[in-house]
Formats: structure tokens, sequence, C-alpha cells
């Protein structure tokens, strides 16, 4: 009864953590579903144009995952400072945003720009069907042209809704995220088929849909922000100056360089995972692009809960209620866990019904189907590796995170990858599960970390 007691809150605990959590996890559930809808419009024009589009997307998550990590460590202040009510700290904070993202921004956009096609031609393999990789390439490269034209978008979004989900308004970006996926799928329905008049552009269409999306997206959320300012005082006066402490702009770098590289580190350590999966041809890139997007779908519980995890325990540390902070990151993480081998178990049922909706051989139907259930089954120990990885980076211990998390995958699982894909005949299926299982022995080094509780501390309190 103990233990329960430990991991098991009361009806209070888990409307706070729902309150922060739902709406995170209707935003994204709804992004993810729109995103399935329209993966699933790609891949009933045709199996190339999906693998060109999955390839693309794989290097424009390196790009937003940069953008996620530059914000994060700047996030860890944000929270604390709002949770100590420093309406000036968090004005620095949002300048920090905005200039490492614009760094980035450009990097980002001129490395896609005049290197895209060979990265794309890395994904590309199979001598025994030369047509279909030409033309995925030329789709990827269509696609990729006009998704240059997001960047901007989607970069500005970030920092706002970052900064506001960590003054606790998480309800906006819901709704904004809400408007734009619709939007999206609206417009991919009149731009990929030429509905209603429209021109018939297949992929380009879908990127010219996303692209207008995000620009409405990131509107909303500005606008908003900007005619709010009683509830968001840190706004007020944010453009007037643009200078930032040089003592907390390096505690920024200090903290939120480790973050940024090691999103960076990871984004691009899943790209060369996949890179490893491509080598067994076509349908496994195919595969691959169905099970993540409905794996996508089902994942947004654990991810929520990570989010929610870096908002309440780092208000708390940031309050100075320390043991406070512990007890709610035991409790949420035990939530996540728990909840996870039920939405597991309906996954890995409903498995073989998704890959169904699309038009594509059988062979990438069945692959497809395995790695649903694959990623199924390990739901629990991805919800508890993240939530680990965000209990940590909540209390500014962000090089044990940037060790624990890409450091962790490049040491380890791409090693792992690289031999088995380059020096065996292993299946492309157990090579996946076997990078998928590598996450147990990072369950393990988290626990441990957990258990020091070196992560308890407030980083802010200096900050006047």
């Amino acid at each position: 009864m103990r233990i329960w007691k430990k991991l098991i809150g009361d009806k209070a605990f888990y409307k706070l953590a729902l309150g922060v959590a739902v709406p995170m996890m209707i935003q994204n559930g709804i992004t993810n579903f729109v995103g399935l809808l329209d993966n699933i419009m790609i891949g009933r024009v045709g199996t190339e144009q999906m693998s060109g589009v999955a390839i693309v997307n794989q290097l424009l998550f390196v790009f937003n995952l940069a953008i996620f990590g530059a914000i994060a460590g700047p996030g860890i202040f944000s929270a604390q400072f709002y949770g100590c009510n420093d309406q000036k700290g968090l004005r620095h904070t949002f300048r920090f945003k905005l200039y490492i993202c614009a760094t980035i921004l450009l990097a980002g956009i001129l490395v896609l720009f005049f290197f895209g096609e060979n990265l794309i031609l890395m994904y590309l393999h199979g001598e025994e069907n030369v047509q279909a990789l030409e033309a995925a390439l030329k789709y990827g490269k269509e696609y990729l042209l006009v998704m240059l034209f997001g960047l901007l978008p989607f970069a500005v979004e970030q920092i706002y809704s970052s900064t506001l989900r960590e003054c606790g308004e998480t309800m906006l970006p819901m709704k904004a995220g809400i408007l734009a996926v619709f939007l999206n799928l609206f417009l991919n329905y009149l731009l990929i088929f030429g509905n209603f008049g429209f021109p018939e552009l297949g992929v380009t269409g879908a990127a010219i849909a996303t692209v207008i999306s995000r620009y409405v997206q990131a509107a909303v959320v500005v606008i908003w922000t900007h005619t709010h300012c009683e509830r968001m005082p840190f706004i007020k006066g944010a453009y007037k100056e643009l200078r930032i402490p040089g003592d907390l702009a390096c505690k920024m770098l200090i903290k939120g360089t480790p973050l940024m590289i090691n999103e960076i580190m990871w984004s691009v350590g899943m790209a060369t995972l996949m890179q490893c999966y491509s080598t067994r041809g076509l349908d496994a890139v195919a595969g691959l692009n169905i099970s993540s997007t409905i794996s996508n779908l089902f994942n947004v519980a654990f991810i929520a809960m990570g989010s929610a995890i870096a908002i309440i325990v780092g208000q708390q540390l940031g309050a100075g209620k320390l043991e406070e902070a512990k007890d709610t990151d035991t409790k949420l993480i035990a939530f996540s866990v728990l909840s996870c081998f039920a939405i597991g178990a309906v996954m890995m049922v409903l498995a073989p019904l998704f890959p169904m909706l699309y038009n594509c051989t059988q062979e990438v139907k069945d692959l497809a189907t395995i790695f649903i259930r694959i990623c199924a089954g390990c739901m629990p120990i991805f919800a508890f590796a993240h939530a680990a990885y965000f209990t940590l980076r909540s209390g500014g211990k962000t090089i044990v995170t940037f060790l624990f998390d890409s450091v962790f995958m490049w040491c380890l699982v791409i090693p792992l990858a690289y031999i088995l894909s380059r020096f065996t005949g292993i299946s492309v299926v157990y090579l996946y599960l076997a990078c998928q299982l590598m996450d147990l022995i990072k369950c393990a080094i988290g626990f441990v970390l957990l258990k020091k509780g070196t992560w308890i501390q407030n980083i802010v309190k200096t900050e006047e």
C-alpha cells in the first residue's frame, strides 16, 4: 500500500496534471491524426510519392528538433521564472529564444537548399528498381523546395507557444494548432487531388497546404499574445530593447547549449537510423513511414506527459517546493508509464487495420503492421525514458540529459544499427526491433539518475 501511495496521486493532482497535459495531447493528437490523413492522401497517389515525402520529412525533422532544442534551454528558466513571478526574467528568455532560433533558421535554409538533393539520395537504395528511386528523388525535391518557405512560421510559432505553455497557457497553442491542422487537411484535399476546380499538384500541393497552415498558426499565436498583455505581461516591451543581461545569457547558454546539441544530435541520429533501415530497400522506407505516422498518433500521451513534467515540476522547483516537486515527478512518471500499457495494448490490436488505408504493395503493408506492433510493445519503455529525460531537464541537468539521450544513441544504438545493416543479412524487422529494445538500457540508467535526486534544484533563485 505504501508504494501505491507514492505512485498514485489524489484528485487534485490528476486535475493539475491533466489540465496541463490534455491540451497538449489534444493538439498533438489532432496534429498527428491529420498528419495520418495527410500521409494517407499522399500514399493514395503512389508509393514513390509517399517515400519521397517521408525522406524529406525525416530531414525536416532535424530542423524541427534543432528549434525544439534551442528553446528548451531558455524554457527551463522560463518555467522557473514564472514559478517565482519574475516577468523581467521571462522577457529575457523570450529574447534569447528569438536570437538562437534566427540563427538555426538561417543555417537550416542554407543547408537544405544547397544540399537537399544529396541528403535525399542517401536514403535511396535498391538497384532492382531504378525508376522508382528516380521518381522518389523527383517528388522529394519538389516537396522540399516548397517546405523551405514554412521554416520561418514554424520557428516563430514555437518561440511564442513554448513561452505561453511555460507560463501556464496551454489552451491557446492547442486551439491554434487545431485550426492549422484542419486547414492543412482541407487544403490537402483541394491541392493534392485537384478538387473543386483547384489544380492537381500532388506532393507539391501537400507542401503548399502545410506552409499556408503554418503561417496561419503562427499568426494566431503571435496576435493573441500581443493583444493579451494583461495575461502575458512578459510581452510588454519585449521588442523595445534587445539586450539580455550577460550573466543570464551565459547561464542560458551553459544550460541550453547541451540541450540544443542534444536535440540536433538526436534528430540526426534518428535520420541516421532511418538511413540504416533504408539499406533494406524502398519497401522498408515506406513501411517505416506508415508505422511512424501511426505510432506518432498513439505516442501523444507520453510525449505530452513529458512536457507536463517539464512545466509542473519546473514551476515547483522555481518556487522552492523541492520535496513537492520530487513527489509530483514520481506520480507523473507512474501515470505516464501505466497509461502506456493500456494504449500500447490497443495499438497492438489495431495494428493490421492502418496499413490497409494505403495504396501500396502487400509487402509494405505487412512490414508496416510488424513495425507498429513493435512500437506498441515498447511504448511503456519509451514512456519511462521520455519522462526521465524531462525530469532531469526540469532541474537544469542539461549535461546529464545530453549524455542520457544523444550520446547514448550515438555510442550504442547507431553503432548497433550500422553493424547489423552493413555486415549482416538480418531482416529489417529484427534490425528495427534490436534498436528499439536498446531503450531498456536507457531506462535502467534513467532510474538510477532519478533515484539519486541531484536534479532537484532551483536554478533561478539568484536571478533577481
